[in-house]
């Protein structure tokens, strides 16, 4: 199928502010699909960001195999859109005020990067030298990061600012230069990212609003092919989590104070392996992580880990218990909203949101 191929910072301390007497664990679980998502294994709704009101971003894909952007309102209300001349739409954000970044995929298989305005108005770009173009990120002030491929097969990041300026970067070292999605860009232009070198190996950097760029490794990274740090989110106040995977392979989560301190951490029941153990996909500015690990049988469970490292699972009801399947959280906000998507026993994709 074609999904298979493709696959004011005072703003922000105010919500904050009122954040810190917010329960952060999950409590009631609501699930929803995307009008025209399709029913059978492969296809549905699959979330991809939350805001801090609630509101989701995501695709779903249809009974054809396309995937289609929408938005959820926080009262469940679901608006479906593809920018002009897209056969597959993937979105990522909203933002603090509903816009939305992301990619799609043009009818000769070209990706370019795109802003959809609170409005509904959509503006596509690339990068000078872009044969290919994948945003990810976008911060509330409507800043965007992503990658972009060049014409010999090799990625490079960049930055789009407000005013529409595209700066491409990559670090020392760098192979192929990726920006993870989620929210790897924060309000202060700082962004989270990772690259991999000629020998393969990843390593984590994050770059300043003026372009300076810092290494980072994590404790007990390995040094071998996919091995070493991968990075997954960023927050306002400088705190990063993401991937470590060792020399056997396994993948272990950490967390990165603003210091620079790095403490890896494990859910408990997760398998050893690539891909397989500790997953952490969003921190926010609280502290919390949200993310999944594979248990041994490799199915997907969903965790919240508090700033004392307390874990916490959320599985949702109704979601398969077979590999592949599963509880997939992939943001969570600062009112301790997790916004994911669940595999159900049939391989059907549905969103969920936990509150």
């Amino acid at each position: 199928m074609k999904f298979r191929r493709w696959m004011s910072m005072t703003a922000v301390c105010l919500v904050a502010a009122l954040a810190i007497t917010v329960q952060v664990s999950a409590q009631t679980i609501t699930t929803f699909n995307a009008p025209g998502a399709g029913t059978a294994a492969g296809l549905g709704t699959i979330t991809t960001g939350i805001n801090v009101f609630g509101e989701i971003a995501g695709f779903y894909v249809d009974s054809s195999g396309t995937p289609h952007g929408f938005l959820r309102a926080p009262n469940g209300t679901l608006t479906a859109f593809d920018p002009t001349g897209s056969v597959a739409t993937f979105p990522y954000g909203p933002n603090l005020v509903g816009a939305t970044t992301g990619y799609y995929i043009d009818a000769s298989g070209v990706s370019h990067g795109f802003l959809r305005a609170a409005n509904g108005t959509i503006a596509t770009f690339d990068p000078t030298e872009s044969v290919g173009t994948v945003a990810v990120n976008i911060n509330d002030f409507g800043a965007i990061a992503g990658y972009y491929y060049d014409s010999t097969g090799e990625t490079h990041g960049f930055v789009r600012a407000v005013n529409g300026t595209i700066t491409s970067f990559d670090p020392t070292g760098s192979v192929n230069t990726v920006t993870d999605a989620f929210s790897a860009l924060n309000d202060l232009g700082t962004l989270l990212g990772n690259y991999v070198d000629a020998s393969t190996v990843s390593h984590c950097y994050l770059r300043a609003a003026n372009g300076t760029i810092t290494e980072f490794e994590t404790p007990g990274a390995g040094s071998g092919v996919n091995q070493g740090c991968r990075g997954a989110s960023t927050n306002n106040f400088g705190m990063v989590t993401g991937v470590t995977t060792d020399a056997s392979n396994d993948d272990h989560g950490y967390v990165r104070a603003a210091n620079g301190t790095v403490t890896t951490f494990d859910v408990k029941g997760a398998a050893p392996g690539y891909m397989k153990g500790t997953v952490p996909q969003n921190i926010n500015d609280l502290g919390v992580v949200a993310g999944q690990f594979v248990d041994t049988s490799s199915v997907t469970h969903g965790f919240l880990r508090a700033v004392n490292g307390k874990i916490t699972t959320i599985n949702v009801p109704g979601a398969g218990g077979g590999s592949g399947q599963g509880t997939f959280p992939v943001a969570n906000n600062l009112a301790g909203e997790v916004a994911g998507y669940y595999v159900d026993a049939s391989g059907v994709y549905h969103g969920f949101l936990s509150q």
